[in-house]
């Protein structure tokens, strides 16, 4: 066995690409963009495990190399459709775990493998998603900045999973904590929270959570802390953590979230943002509030400190 970094590639999109630009153009499209997958991470150490038709499987010995060469894919794809219309936009959703691999003619096995084929379905599209051996790998001295989401479930495994997500983006390296400044700010040293839990509602869906229970992952993927099953909805659409005493909503999705408070006409629309929920209101996922059918879920703060503890307050 070796210990290697696997990154799992997957591009999104596909479907709206060949609606509409036919079967034959658009097949030609994917395997362009996977073979240039390919050649990049050959150019970064990697070596090529199989091209799964839109996506592909690699692996690497030196993880620096693996998460640089996933950053710069980002990087360079995104500067190349920036002018691309919305529905010819294929976008690429990574997953990054490093492990003990075992290989057999040509191809790999073992935990990394599933890990980083897990964390490329759960992430979203432009973004990376890496366990924490990956990140704990680089070191504490790296210039790679990384956003930890917490413990998550990943299917077919017992015990939930440290994940980090890769900020490739400068403009999110230089905002990683910052909220938008008509926001409540986080300031101050770390203190115990005003409020005690959330209650979600979504149509029958209702559920509520101890602040020792965030953070909630919010998606419509079975593995979700709080599942919203509608099309509009990102496979992990947004979080809800607890950072400085605040309760805090983060958007990880495709096409935004907008959040509105109880008593104020003012929407916030969030891109890769995040915003402190002061008080009770609605969120409104992957439409705004102006589309009547867009998923809206309410959520009402529970009023009552809680002593901290492991996994309370973050960042």
């Amino acid at each position: 066995m070796a210990e290697l970094t696997i990154a799992f590639v997957d591009l999104t999109g596909s479907v709206a690409l060949y609606e509409a630009l036919g079967d034959d153009r658009a097949a030609k499209t994917v395997t362009q963009l996977t073979q240039w997958i390919g050649r990049t991470g050959r150019t970064h150490g990697g070596t090529i495990v199989k091209m799964l038709g839109d996506g592909v499987l690699l692996s690497f010995a030196n993880n620096k190399l693996a998460v640089e060469c996933m950053m710069h894919l980002q990087q360079q794809h995104a500067q190349r459709t920036a002018s691309w219309p919305d529905r010819l936009r294929l976008m690429m959703q990574v997953g990054l775990a490093r492990g003990q691999v075992v290989q057999v003619d040509g191809d790999c096995f073992g935990d990394a493998v599933n890990l980083a084929s897990r964390l490329s379905d759960l992430a979203g599209p432009e973004q990376i998603l890496a366990t924490d051996t990956v990140v704990r790998d680089l070191g504490p001295r790296s210039a790679v900045r990384c956003r930890r989401l917490g413990p998550m479930r990943i299917k077919g495994r017992i015990e939930p999973c440290d994940v980090f997500r890769v900020e490739w983006q400068p403009e999110m390296a230089s905002e990683l904590m910052t909220l938008p400044a008509d926001l409540h700010a986080l300031r101050g040293p770390e203190r115990a929270p005003v409020f005690s839990g959330i209650v979600l509602d979504w149509l029958d869906a209702n559920h509520s959570f101890t602040a020792r229970e965030l953070p909630i992952r919010i998606g419509r993927v079975p593995e979700a802390d709080f599942v919203v099953s509608d099309p509009r909805v990102s496979r992990m659409h947004a979080i809800i953590d607890i950072r400085s005493g605040n309760f805090v909503l983060e958007d990880t999705s495709s096409y935004g979230t907008w959040v509105r408070f109880t008593g104020s006409d003012a929407i916030i629309a969030l891109r890769r943002q995040e915003c402190v929920l002061h008080c009770d209101g609605e969120i409104a996922m992957g439409a705004p509030f102006t589309d009547f059918s867009t998923p809206t879920m309410s959520f009402h703060l529970i009023e009552g400190s809680v002593a901290l503890g492991r996994g309370l307050l973050r960042g």
